[in-house]
């Protein structure tokens, strides 16, 4: 069956202070290999896009074994599954030295570039174009409901007070569809911790959930609450749901 594989070695420029691979380029190199393996499976953003059409990203959910670290040479697997009427599934394995470390699922949805209308997948795609993708799942997981952590505040004390983080979006975080790329959100997400909070631990699961497109200009404020072992994350504008996360830290063996 089908299967993408590329190879990234892990550069200075990827690292937080720790030298630890950042969560934001561990996904822009996942999102690299999407857009490629998409290319090979002829719908490429050179093919969808002079149809007005194009994927947007609805969730991850990652888990790491063991921390990435600088010099670190990985090699990622991915492929597309067989999508559901308005959700196309990709999964994704992370090697490093031939040591399975890594998996990730995500969904994403086919959107009209004119209104950013979610498309049925029927829409581009034919019921014999899956016949010869891969049907198996790097891991089975399906609880993509992230509670609100600012709901969670609230019912302890004042919300309002307890904002960890704010950022306003800027052009550079901005893409190709003229709204904040999804991977600009988890650097904001790596401002809401303290360097003591993260010393001598590794985020070993990671859940994303992007519920409305941030634009250029808008104020993004961060929530943080720890629960149940669990942080979990929400950035807001105005009262609004932007972003849902979902973080686990682990320990760094040594």
């Amino acid at each position: 069956m089908y299967k993408h594989i590329k190879n990234y070695e892990i550069r200075y420029t990827d690292c937080d202070v720790f030298n630890a691979l950042k969560p934001s380029s561990l996904l822009s190199m996942m999102e690299e290999s999407a857009c490629l393996s998409a290319d090979e499976l002829g719908f490429g953003y050179d093919v969808i896009t002079p149809l007005r059409m194009g994927f947007i990203l609805v969730n991850w959910y990652i888990e790491l074994y063991k921390p990435l670290k600088l010099g670190d040479k990985v090699e990622i697997h991915t492929w597309p599954l067989k999508p559901a009427h308005l959700i196309f599934f990709r999964d994704f394995v992370i090697y490093c030295g031939g040591e399975k470390v890594g998996v990730c699922v995500t969904r994403w949805c086919m959107i009209s570039l004119d209104d950013f209308s979610m498309l049925p997948t029927s829409r581009f795609f034919k019921e014999g174009d899956f016949d010869n993708y891969n049907t198996q799942r790097c891991v089975e997981f399906n609880s993509w409901k992230i509670p609100s952590a600012y709901k969670m505040l609230e019912e302890g004390s004042n919300a309002a007070d307890g904002c960890a983080y704010s950022r306003a979006v800027s052009l550079s975080d901005y893409d190709h569809y003229f709204h904040m790329n999804n991977t600009k959100y988890a650097d904001y997400l790596l401002d809401v911790f303290s360097l003591e909070e993260l010393r001598g631990k590794f985020i070993s699961k990671l859940q994303i959930t992007y519920v409305k497109q941030c634009k250029l200009g808008e104020k993004l404020y961060f929530y943080k609450v720890f629960k149940d072992g669990a942080y979990f994350v929400e950035g807001m504008v105005n009262g609004e749901s932007r972003v849902l996360f979902k973080v686990e830290l682990s320990d760094i063996k040594q």
